[in-house]
């Protein structure tokens, strides 16, 4: 116990020096409480000071009084922080406008006169956040963060961007679509549809799940903006012009109709003469009408079907409908309201318990519930819906009647308190837990509300909504029960949607593409042909140019600190496993987190550690069944999570660690609780209902392949590593594709009685304390508590520990002596209409000393050569190359048009680097992108971490660094040279995406339809 209350001691002292060598500063909130309504600030009035303890900030409102800008800053002493500029987008076709214009703005400025300037400030930047997002009604532009001169040079690019775009043709053409030859040098080769959007698009209606998503929202709003498809439908794209584009920004993009949104502790009065500075005071107040009407009502419920592609990954293939039913609620700038709904809606469908959940999933006669799902309240009226994915189309009706019997049920039964109790416990757990990105999350969540003229002050009030809620329902035992009632029995607006799969779907998909091509070009003159020929060799040649970027501001290496922050840390053992120790301002939560080996489970075992992992926590334990578990979970903790844990020694190629992590956090007062549920689910675990494990089963399957579409470039960088290090390989036997298929083949087994008995083995291995490390965050006050609640929670382990403790962790290793890396080409064919592909080339351990030169060279080449070739002149929406990951160094790209051409562009990046294409300019805004990821802001849950999982401790971290502070011209080229080259790297390649004539060859693995490894 000596460890603890040093720990103690130590968090204690650091406190009391930080308060007194900080005592002469104010705050960020207490600078923000001292100003005051009608108070003038650089051309601002303020509106309104609230303070919101419940989330230690102080929200402060102001308008700019010339152009009547709105602007809301949100003073928390966090050193993230955030600004974005917003404005409400309302298209009213499908051309993707509002999304295209976010992507054309970014292209080039008055002021910042030079291609894409967004995606070159992320090298001249230590950002912990920059991007753009386009919603149905709204577009918005953040960054964050933590260094002020950072902060600054960001928010005039940014401001420029959204204020002062050049909109050149030419950048339209690129980002969203034109017309140009397949080969740009050969006129007379066939004429296609290219763009970024246009591409990007097409992937996100690759996934139906996107797509029922989209056409739930169209058909229950249909009068307005949320009929059409703000991102834009592929065959309707081609339709929009670069005038609309130019006249859609002069309408939208004026300071009368933006919202500013400032988080941090920065000093928000410099924040707003940036802004006046560089933007406002260039305008005058003009009266911009984008407000979005109520929809009208309907008298009487609606129903369509629509088709989508067959699921080549769907277990069973006679069950591939969904069904959904969709109500239309109220407006969401009544902020009580929408937070009673929000709860209303959780009840419905959140937790095992849950009427939805016992109703349609234990049925058994879907996968999981319908994509679209709960309470939704991000458009100017909510909705809620819920539904079934996997059913038989005969099913459809009876999936109907459950929901509306569900319906009846609880307007006559309610809700049991205990789980009206857990909703607002997770809401008082959310409000003191701590993420990396609570600022930006924070505004991103205000903006419907604010966006509709709602009052985001008043949204951030949780406290008062929730005793307004409590009151509501003390005066009212009834009170939910009236709103099941008033907003889903009574309410006639509500649309049944039906999707169905068409095997011709894509072919015709395909032929409407054909068609609009073909009527574009029958359109045409000579001339027009001519010019097409003449603009794709211009816009290639601009694409290709080099750029003075002097005009844009950028940091300086020299910026970055040159020491990383060390973490205090120290451990005890008890019964021989060892706790690390962690003191952290933590606001009275305590995060636990444990490690279990598996290098001595059997090699049989392993492929359904991942299924083990999705269920252990979501069945049942001692008396609890999973029903009473998952109340149990809800109403004390932040949720039970385990997760598969594969490592690469820091040193040893060879060695690696494969085992299980297990997550959980709770108030402190509810310590105690929380490792009551570990004892029983480690001690006591119940596996034996078939029923539930059939239903978790049939969900994880779902969910897995339902993933492939959005996050395909992962699974191809998994795969294309995977025979390249042991680790690599096992990574994707957990979590890659040959996981989809397994679980494809476990969903479809009629008996799972050998997955049970797996799953117990798994069990009797690591619910053990025999390979366990255990890990505990929390205050000062909560520390010692929470470290006698572990002890008593290991002694209760099956297999106690024999050996005395491992002081240098190598236990925890093991090696694969049959293991040989070898060389593959796979691609796997779905019927997508975008690749992703990657390449993976094997490299070093964490602290070679080439490691962090291969991690500058993948920034280095995705930056200054990938980027240019896979998305401005391919027309993926992204590509690059990563050498984060030790051992292996991987090109990827996503939702990308082209395939063999990409992989020519990797090895086109490979040319220009072992060329030493680069000046010393690029080296090092490539280091500063990757201190930009080094340098993220950790936030005290999760302080220590790295050591804990990776073994990496604060010198190794500082050594590391300054490896990659001394990374050097001579390195990039000799590591490229080295690891790279065609001849000289080993090196593996992935292609996901639809059939390719490319890939019929031997020298290609071809597995359609995702069939098994």
């Amino acid at each position: 116990m000596v460890h603890v209350l040093n720990a103690n001691r130590l968090l204690c002292r650091t406190l009391r020096v930080t308060r007194q060598s900080v005592r002469w500063k104010t705050t960020a909130v207490e600078r923000a409480v001292k100003y005051k309504q009608g108070q003038q600030l650089h051309g601002y009035t303020v509106q309104e000071v609230a303070p919101v303890p419940e989330l230690y900030l102080t929200a402060v409102m102001l308008t700019h009084d010339n152009t009547r800008a709105q602007h809301l800053h949100i003073a928390r002493e966090d050193a993230n922080n955030v600004f974005g500029v917003a404005f409400r987008t309302t298209p009213m076709d499908d051309t993707g406008v509002p999304h295209i214009l976010e992507h054309t703005s970014l292209c080039g400025s008055e002021r910042f006169p030079v291609r894409d300037p967004f995606f070159k400030m992320l090298n001249r930047s230590l950002s912990t956040f920059m991007n753009a997002f386009t919603a149905s009604d709204w577009t918005m532009y953040p960054f964050s963060s933590q260094n002020k001169q950072d902060f600054e040079n960001l928010l005039s690019v940014y401001l420029d961007a959204a204020f002062f775009p050049r909109l050149r043709e030419t950048d339209f053409r690129q980002e969203g679509w034109r017309l140009e030859h397949e080969n740009l040098q050969d006129a007379n080769s066939p004429i296609q549809f290219k763009g970024i959007v246009f591409n990007e698009m097409k992937g996100v209606f690759s996934n139906s799940q996107n797509l029922f998503a989209q056409k739930a929202q169209n058909l229950l709003c249909p009068s307005h903006t949320y009929s059409v498809v703000s991102g834009g439908d592929p065959i309707a794209i081609p339709d929009l012009s670069w005038q609309q584009l130019r006249d859609f920004h002069k309408s939208h993009y004026h300071p009368s109709n933006s919202r500013f949104y400032t988080y941090g502790n920065f000093e928000l009065e410099r924040h707003l003469e940036l802004i006046n500075e560089h933007a406002l005071k260039k305008f005058s107040r003009i009266e911009v009408d984008t407000s979005v009407p109520l929809e009208k009502h309907w008298h009487q419920p609606r129903e369509a079907v629509i088709s989508c592609n067959p699921d080549p990954l769907a277990p069973d293939p006679s069950k591939q409908t969904t069904v959904a039913v969709c109500f239309l609620l109220g407006d969401i700038t009544d902020t009580f309201e929408s937070f009673t709904l929000s709860i209303l809606g959780s009840l419905l469908v959140s937790g095992e318990k849950s009427p939805f959940y016992q109703s349609l999933l234990e049925a058994n006669i879907g996968s999981d519930f319908s994509p679209v799902l709960g309470y939704e309240g991000d458009t100017k009226e909510a909705s809620f819906s819920v539904g079934l994915q996997g059913i038989r189309e005969e099913d459809e009706a009876r999936v109907r009647q459950i929901i509306s019997d569900t319906i009846d049920s609880v307007i006559e039964k309610g809700f049991e308190a205990e789980r009206v109790d857990a909703i607002l416990h997770k809401i008082e757990l959310g409000l003191k837990h701590q993420s990396t990105q609570f600022g930006l999350h924070l505004g991103v969540s205000l903006l419907p509300v604010w966006t509709h003229d709602g009052s985001p002050t008043t949204a951030l009030q949780v406290n008062t909504h929730v005793e307004h809620f409590k009151e509501a329902l003390a005066n009212n035992p009834k009170f939910l029960q009236d709103k099941v009632k008033q907003y889903f029995k009574d309410n006639q607006h509500r649309l049944t949607l039906t999707m169905k799969p068409d095997e011709e779907f894509e072919m015709k998909r395909q032929k409407m593409e054909e068609k609009k091509l073909a009527e574009i070009l029958g359109a045409l003159s000579e001339q027009d042909r001519s010019s097409i020929y003449e603009k794709g060799l211009e816009l290639a040649e601009i694409q290709s140019k080099t750029e003075d970027l002097s005009c844009l501001p950028t940091l300086k290496v020299s910026d970055i600190e040159r020491e990383s922050e060390a973490t205090e840390l120290s451990t005890v053992y008890t019964g021989g496993v060892p706790v690390q120790l962690c003191v952290q301002p933590t606001n009275r939560v305590t995060y636990f987190r444990a490690v279990s080996d598996m290098g001595s489970l059997p090699a049989h075992l392993e492929p359904f550690v991942p299924l083990f992992c999705n269920v252990v926590t979501k069945m049942g334990a001692g008396s609890m069944d999973y029903k009473d578990l998952s109340e149990r979970i809800d109403l004390t903790t932040g949720g039970l999570n385990v997760s598969t844990h594969v490592m690469d020694h820091h040193t040893d190629e060879h060695l690696y660690e494969k085992a299980i992590a297990f997550s959980s956090y709770c108030l402190d007062r509810n310590v105690d609780k929380m490792f009551e549920l570990w004892t029983e689910i480690f001690n006591r675990l119940d596996l034996s209902d078939i029923g539930r494990l059939t239903t978790l089963v049939m969900m994880g399957a779902a969910e897995l392949a339902g993933s492939l579409a959005g996050a395909g470039h992962m699974y191809v960088m998994a795969h294309s590593a995977s025979s390249l290090t042991t680790s690599a390989q096992v990574k994707e036997t957990m979590s890659g594709i040959t996981q989809v298929t397994l679980m494809k083949s476990v969903a479809e087994m009629k008996d799972l009685t050998a997955v049970v008995q797996h799953l117990k083995d798994i069990a009797g291995h690591l619910l053990t304390a025999q390979h366990l490390r255990c890990c505990l965050n929390a205050t000062p006050d909560a520390i010692e508590s929470a470290t006698k609640m572990t002890e008593k929670f290991i002694s209760s382990l099956p297999s106690p520990v024999s050996q005395p403790p491992d002081q240098n962790n190598m236990s925890r290793y093991m090696k694969d002596s049959t293991f040989k890396p070898s060389p593959h080409e796979t691609h796997f064919q779905l019927p997508f209409q975008v690749n992703y592909v990657a390449r993976s080339v094997k490299t070093v351990p964490f602290t070679h000393a080439d490691f962090a030169s291969l991690r500058i060279l993948g920034r280095l080449m995705t930056a200054k050569y990938l980027h240019r070739e896979i998305r401005e002149k391919g027309g993926a929406y992204g590509g690059g190359a990563s050498g984060n990951s030790p051992g292996v160094l991987s090109f990827y790209s996503y939702r990308d048009p082209n395939s063999m051409k990409t992989l020519e562009a990797f090895d086109g990046a490979v040319d220009w680097a072992v060329n030493g294409s680069f000046t010393q300019a690029d080296i090092d805004e490539a280091k500063l992108s990757i201190f930009s990821q080094v340098d993220m802001p950790v936030p005290p849950g999760e302080k220590g971490l790295r050591k804990f999982l990776f073994d990496i401790d604060d010198a190794m971290r500082q050594r590391h660094r300054e490896q990659l502070f001394a990374v050097s011209r001579d390195d990039l080229v000799n590591v490229a040279q080295q690891y790279l080259l065609k001849e000289n790297r080993l090196s593996s390649v992935t292609l996901l995406g639809p059939e390719n004539p490319a890939t019929q060859s031997k020298e290609w693995d071809l597995k359609k339809q995702g069939a098994s490894n």
